[in-house]
């Protein structure tokens, strides 16, 4: 019987444009789903893309695969992704290797790798980023899990994954949750540079009184500098959209409700427990949040705005394109810092510059200046922020006074900027010489007795607030 080089579990969109991709580079790809139809559908339609080998029981799609058996996982991430896991690996021998290209928590894919590497199978939790679109055309990869499971997979993964300049949008991330956590992250960047796109968008049309077409035009000439990337790109197309069935503008008929599917709360879940400040991303994922409540949006609806209805024109348009690509530097530079905080935490060895590399195709967050992120980081390896590195520092001092009025004509009218103004207080936090933490202390030690450091000695100390004032070193 004919073997398959490897196979693909869950046909819905994702997992069946994944196995044509594959099947489209001359691999031949086993396919299995739990409804059968699915399967036999994938085959009819798309079968003279390459050798499919369809399989209706897992027992037959495990037999269909050549040792190490590699099958990837294509199903919403839970307890169904469990379920899978534990039916393919009781099929398994030791050396196989089960990929799960679902959005799962890094967590879940740290425990999962370590239960099946008792069993001696690789377990590869893998990001895979692009939409429907890039499964089948060519995806950003991020796969994590054991070097020896990278070496069989690796020419797989770069064969079908985007290239730049000849080079594959896929790497070795790291050990277990490596990969699952590198791709969350870039879901906690999508969510802070849609939300910033959206800010700006809303700004000038409140501000400018312009038109979505007028403003998609302001996106593709963006689009043409700096700002290049692949979300100001579909950003024109969205605001040229036109309802066919209204005439009004597509924007203009949405319901104002962003959806979420978790990973942008996760992102930022973890960044509270490695002491990382991702406000960009937090400030994104609260912004969804907002719009997710009509119910108090109609009850806030005697909150009074300000009487300046209005200001600006073609300087603010500029202003504005310079405040959004500060803001989206100061985005992605908290995103890189959580993952270096991540890769030390859990002793992964995230190469930053790789990720910078592998996010320049098929991802969604794919972008022009990723070169510059991946540059910086090949100069400094150990660069303690992006916003250190002197291209970046340039840009933001170069923008900043433009930044300044975004944020203060946004306040004046009343144009919530939660993700520029965010963005803003980062940079001004990260260049003072001192913050105001240190009353913070003091208050601390105040009302808890949780001691402080001094500037001029060593060690901690502790007030005796309710006694006579004194200073002592902490026990």
């Amino acid at each position: 019987m004919d073997l398959a080089d490897i196979g693909v579990t869950g046909l819905a969109t994702m997992g069946r444009n994944l196995a044509r991709n594959l099947a489209r580079h001359g691999h031949a790809v086993a396919v299995h789903n739990r409804s059968e139809s699915r399967t036999k559908q994938l085959v009819q339609e798309f079968g003279d893309e390459g050798t499919f080998l369809p399989s209706q029981e897992m027992a037959d799609f495990v037999a269909s695969l050549k040792r190490p058996r590699r099958a990837i996982i294509m199903v919403k991430a839970g307890a169904g992704t469990d379920a899978v896991i534990d039916e393919l690996a009781a099929l398994m021998e030791p050396g196989d290797m089960i990929v799960d290209g679902g959005n799962a928590h890094f967590a879940d894919t740290r425990r999962r790798e370590a239960a099946l590497r008792e069993k001696g199978i690789h377990f590869v939790g893998t990001g895979i980023s692009g939409g429907e679109e890039g499964a089948l055309i060519g995806p950003s990869i991020m796969p994590g899990g054991s070097k020896e499971s990278w070496e069989a997979l690796g020419p797989i993964l770069q064969d079908i994954s985007a290239k730049v300049d000849g080079v594959p949008c896929a790497v070795h991330v790291g050990p277990d949750g490596a990969g699952h956590f590198v791709k969350m992250v870039h879901n906690g960047i999508e969510y802070s540079d849609m939300q910033l796109i959206a800010e700006a968008y809303d700004l000038l049309r409140q501000a400018l009184g312009a038109s979505p077409a007028e403003l998609a035009e302001v996106f593709r000439q963006w689009n043409e500098g700096e700002l290049d990337s692949y979300l100001i790109e579909i950003t024109a197309q969205v605001l040229d959209q036109v309802d066919a069935e209204t005439g009004k503008p597509f924007v203009d008929v949405v319901v104002d409700r962003a959806e979420q599917k978790g990973t942008g709360r996760w992102t930022v879940q973890s960044a509270l427990e490695l002491g990382v400040p991702v406000t960009g991303i937090a400030e994104a994922v609260f912004a969804r949040a907002l719009s997710g409540h009509p119910e108090q949006r109609e009850a806030a609806r005697p909150l009074q705005g300000p009487a300046l209805t209005g200001t600006g024109g073609k300087e603010l348009v500029e202003d504005v394109r310079q405040a959004l690509y500060a803001s989206k530097i100061v985005a992605y530079a908290q995103g890189f810092d959580q993952m270096a905080a991540a890769s030390k935490e859990y002793d992964w060895d995230v190469d930053l510059g790789a990720m910078a590399t592998i996010w320049r195709g098929g991802c969604i967050i794919r972008a022009k200046f990723l070169d510059r992120i991946r540059t910086a980081y090949d100069a400094d390896p150990n660069l303690p922020t992006l916003l250190a590195d002197p291209t970046f520092a340039d840009a933001l001092n170069l923008a900043q006074d433009a930044w300044r009025r975004v944020v203060t004509t946004a306040v004046q009218i009343g144009v919530p900027t939660p993700g520029f103004s965010s963005a803003l207080a980062y940079y001004d936090g990260l260049r003072r010489d001192r913050l105001p933490a240190a009353l913070v202390q003091g208050l601390r030690d105040y009302f808890g007795a949780h001691t402080y450091l001094r500037v001029d000695k060593e060690g901690a100390f502790h007030t005796d607030w309710s006694g006579d004032r004194t200073e002592r070193p902490a026990s």
